[in-house]
């Protein structure tokens, strides 16, 4: 008697899985949340490009011609406009300028900002105190320019108060003065914040640090050299970038320090490149906004290499608590 040899029916549709195995190898299914990243991303990618990118290369194109503006004649100029800004005075004087305000401005800002954190530490009340630095800079900063340039007018208050005391009259708003005002009036409407940020990251240390730090004789400034410095090191990187950052285009306290009241332009001995820039294209006169755009270009390639600068000289490995 033969027997008979049965086939499982699902070796039959083996062949069949393993040809939709093949033809599907190779092909990956993407997760949900990937599939919604484009159409999150979309919209915010074209509005950045549209308001940013493009006019960004627009202005780069416009630094290698002549222009007066819409409705005049561009003309390419090349490297004119540069080879201009290079010859001068008034726009080296306020490169300069700019960078006396970026790093002597910073040295004094975060040298306040250092010994606050020293002293505000333990001071009865300094919730109050921090409160009142910070208010500078909850004011505008063309308020702030106003102020201080009626403060320093020949007849203004400084001037009176000096005669009081029998001091002669000081030409503070002078061509060899005017700039160094300018420095200490942005210092102190800015330090507040500096404060304000580092003194957070401060207040999250703990204090049993500070009690071992007392008990082997460490005085304040080891104790903020070693202690206070270290753990708030990474709030202070974030801190110099942006210093950097806001002292390179500074503007409206310049124009509100020197021109408060009056129709006039700031002199040249107290513009930033900011100022300088604005003066060649709205000064008056016929506007020169290829002049205006090369030195937007020149701008951002300083920021951009402070700002890579600052990142690698601020670096280093992160203290932690244990």
């Amino acid at each position: 008697m033969g027997t008979a040899t049965l086939t499982p029916p699902a070796t039959a549709a083996l062949p069949a899985a393993g040809k939709a195995g093949k033809a599907g190898k190779g092909k990956r299914v993407r997760p949900a949340r990937e599939r919604a990243f484009w159409p999150f991303l979309l919209p915010a990618l074209i509005a950045y490009s549209a308001l940013f990118v493009l006019p960004s290369l627009f202005g780069f194109w416009v630094s290698f011609n002549k222009w007066a503006g819409p409705g005049s004649p561009m003309t390419w100029h090349g490297l004119g406009n540069y080879l201009e800004l290079a010859r001068s005075e008034a726009f080296r004087t306020s490169f300069v300028n700019t960078f006396v305000l970026a790093f002597g401005g910073g040295a004094l800002v975060f040298a306040f900002t250092f010994l606050s954190m020293m002293v505000l530490r333990q001071v009865k009340g300094r919730a109050f105190i921090r409160s009142v630095i910070f208010l500078p800079m909850i004011i505008s900063v063309i308020a702030v320019g106003v102020a201080i340039g009626f403060l320093l007018n020949p007849d203004g208050a400084v001037n009176t108060i000096l005669g009081w005391v029998g001091i002669e009259a000081r030409p503070w708003l002078g061509p060899d003065m005017v700039f160094k005002c300018i420095v200490a009036g942005l210092v102190w409407s800015s330090t507040g914040f500096y404060v304000a940020l580092m003194m957070s990251a401060a207040d999250s240390i703990p204090p049993y640090l500070y009690e071992d730090a007392k008990l082997i004789g460490a005085t304040k400034w080891e104790q903020f050299r070693h202690i206070t410095l270290p753990l708030t090191w990474d709030v202070f990187a974030v801190s110099a970038v942006l210093w950097v950052v806001n002292s390179l285009k500074v503007f409206e306290i310049v124009i509100a320090f020197t021109t408060a009241g009056t129709p006039a332009s700031p002199p040249i001995q107290a513009r930033t490149v900011a100022v300088q820039q604005y003066a060649s294209v709205a000064g008056g006169g016929v506007p020169e906004l290829g002049s205006g755009a090369a030195m937007g270009v020149v701008i951002l390639i300083v920021t951009t290499i402070l700002i890579v600068l600052t990142r690698r000289v601020t670096r280093r490995e992160r203290v932690e608590l244990s």
